[in-house]
């Protein structure tokens, strides 16, 4: 289906995300319960808004789901990106038709039924979210186990997957519908081109009232997912950044316990991966809650920016904390190269993001907040922390002179023409260019980069590193004075002295109520 076009939107600004807001702090959204509770018509105008903003730069299909047949709590329309109608020449290969059938076929070998999705087209390249694989507790009895382990969190749910060693005969029927149903999500991957799984789990299987309730690729006992590029890089569950809030919402020096009992996934990821990167990987476990992330970010960024072809899956257990918090600063920080979105504004790319990315998705706002489980907020006040340059998807290049035959004239005309042209300088390069204050007010182009045309076409013209820091700022400046509008922070004890919190004080200013600073 190709995106609608002139459709009004529902709602602009601050007034729009802040209705989302409080709807999103209301209730949890479920496709099968109609959006949620009491407020379908409000639901109704955020899904069309997604649409509408999807639509501004993309050609679109939609999965219908409107009573969570297909996954009780992913959205009513799930939106499959199929070409960017702009200046990325790459097209999806998926077919809407094709993946529906194999969604419907794989679903039942994640947890939840929460099916590998993809979410955002970068490239050509689909950037996927799921949870992670379920065992036998679901297979054979989703209803029982979901009753009995529903408690609420990221990590709660049912899958046991160990059974007793007498019983060998309904380990080999196990097996066989292993085989069956987890070769249906295989079909599912490969078809969506995805090779990299980075598994965001602090355990190899999740441990609940003594039982192994969820299963994962890294441990898949027939090694079915040995074909892939599998990355294991665990990250703290919910619960931790309730310590997080406890800190008066301050991320640095927040180190995670990583002697705890049940944390026994160590991080691996092959040194292919890590090799153009300046990061020293032994020393994870002593990160603060701010560098994990950033190196985390860091090495996704890297993947998707390639040279292959191959997609990206990102999960953690029920893939609704966790995986949105990874998959929304993906999203933002591509937009922020304009490389994705170039359309959107600040304040439509964050409606987007935390409507389709996290409320849509099935985040569970309500009962987070009731625990002081703000990783939601943590992922819009990260944003601070990766507006420099090495968080860029854009390759760097040497700089090089002007190319010979061409005049600073005419390399300015040719920035006046059509942006996504390269044909006037050859048909192997594009060129970019950098601008610099010049005297008496005016521009001297003082440098040029060669880019390679095709996988870099699209970005002929990118925004400066400067850009993408005030486009992040910009989104996050807006996300803070709407969150206090609508749901606000949970004040600390004050300090003996009576002084406010850290970043409470950043919000007062941040909103206006006191003279602007540097946050």
């Amino acid at each position: 289906m190709a995106a609608a076009r002139g459709c009004p939107p529902a709602g602009s600004g601050d007034r729009a995300l802040a209705e989302l807001l409080l709807e999103f702090s209301r209730a949890q959204y479920r496709a099968k319960d109609g959006g949620g509770g009491g407020g379908s018509a409000k639901v109704e105008r955020i899904e069309r808004r997604c649409l509408e903003l999807f639509g501004r730069d993309y050609h679109y299909s939609v999965i219908p789901n409107a009573h969570g047949e297909v996954c009780a709590h992913y959205p009513r329309h799930i939106v499959l990106l199929e070409r960017d109608t702009g200046r990325d020449p790459f097209e999806s290969t998926v077919q809407v038709g094709k993946l529906q059938d194999l969604i419907n076929r794989s679903k039942m070998a994640r947890c939840r039924g929460r099916f590998v999705c993809p979410v955002i087209l970068y490239k050509g390249k689909h950037i996927c979210r799921s949870a992670t694989l379920a065992g036998w507790g679901e297979l054979y009895g989703r209803t029982g186990y979901n009753y009995i382990f529903s408690g609420g969190s990221d990590d709660a749910w049912a899958d046991a997957e160990d059974i007793s060693e007498e019983d060998s005969a309904l380990r080999n029927a196990d097996s066989q519908l292993f085989d069956k149903v987890r070769g249906h999500d295989i079909k599912l991957l490969r078809y969506l081109s995805v090779r990299y799984i980075c598994d965001l789990m602090v355990e190899n299987k999740k441990v609940k009232f003594g039982l192994n309730v969820t299963s994962s690729e890294k441990v898949d006992k027939a090694q079915r997912y040995a074909d892939f590029m599998l990355l294991s890089i665990p990250y703290p569950g919910c619960e931790f950044f309730k310590e997080y809030k406890d800190r008066d919402y301050t991320a640095e020096g927040l180190v995670f316990n990583w002697k705890q009992d049940y944390v026994d996934a160590p991080l691996s990821i092959p040194v292919s991966l890590t090799q153009s990167l300046n990061i020293d990987w032994s020393e994870y476990q002593s990160w603060d809650l701010v560098q994990q992330t950033q190196n985390y970010l860091k090495l996704l960024i890297s993947i998707i920016n390639s040279d292959d072809d191959s997609g990206l899956l990102v999960h953690c257990i029920s893939g609704w904390d966790r995986t949105p918090l990874f998959i929304s600063l993906l999203r933002l920080s591509l937009w922020a190269d304009g490389l994705i979105h170039m359309s959107l504004e600040p304040s439509e790319i964050l409606y987007l993001t935390v409507a389709y990315d996290w409320f849509l998705f099935g985040h569970m706002l309500v009962d987070r907040l009731s625990k002081g489980e703000e990783i939601f907020f943590f992922c819009f006040n990260f944003l601070k922390h990766i507006t420099s340059e090495e968080f860029s998807a854009v390759k760097s290049h040497r700089r090089k002179s002007l190319p010979p035959g061409f005049t600073l004239e005419e390399i300015c005309m040719l920035k006046q023409r059509d942006r996504g042209s390269t044909t006037s300088l050859s048909s192997d390069f594009s060129l970019g260019m950098e601008s610099s204050p010049g005297a008496a007010g005016s521009f001297t182009y003082e440098a040029v980069e060669l880019m390679p045309a095709g996988a870099q076409a699209q970005a002929a013209w990118l925004v400066s590193a400067s850009d993408r820091e005030s486009r992040l700022e910009e989104v996050r400046s807006a996300f803070l004075a709407s969150y206090s509008r609508t749901i606000g922070l949970k004040a600390v004890p004050p300090s003996p002295a009576g002084a406010i919190g850290g970043l409470l004080e950043q919000f007062v200013r941040g909103v206006g109520l006191r003279g602007s600073s540097t946050l």
